[in-house]
């Protein structure tokens, strides 16, 4: 099933990832980020950019999501999905 009016053939509805807010946090030199970034392109998605590597962001950031050790950190709505695999892992059940 679609999601009117969109055409990502997802099987979610109103929770179709390109009806919902995508924030991607990311920092320079990051092939894992560049690659997130990368995919959620290829399926039409946008997505909301943050650079962690302005000092404060990063440290209110960790903050919040201590357990958060790598970059990228994907969100999908207010649900964390964590890095790379975690959005490849999403994005394979949604479009399953």
């Amino acid at each position: 099933m679609s999601c009117p009016p969109c055409t990502n053939n997802c099987n979610q509805g109103r929770n179709c990832p390109a009806r919902m807010k995508i924030t991607v946090y990311t920092k320079s030199n990051c092939p894992n980020c560049d690659s997130a970034k990368a995919l959620l392109k290829s399926k039409g998605l946008e997505y909301e950019e943050f650079d962690m590597d302005i000092v404060e962001r990063r440290t209110n950031f960790m903050k919040a999501y201590p357990d958060a050790k790598q970059m990228p950190q994907i969100f999908i709505g207010d649900q964390r999905v964590g890095g790379l695999a975690g959005l490849q892992a999403a994005l394979r059940q949604i479009y399953a």
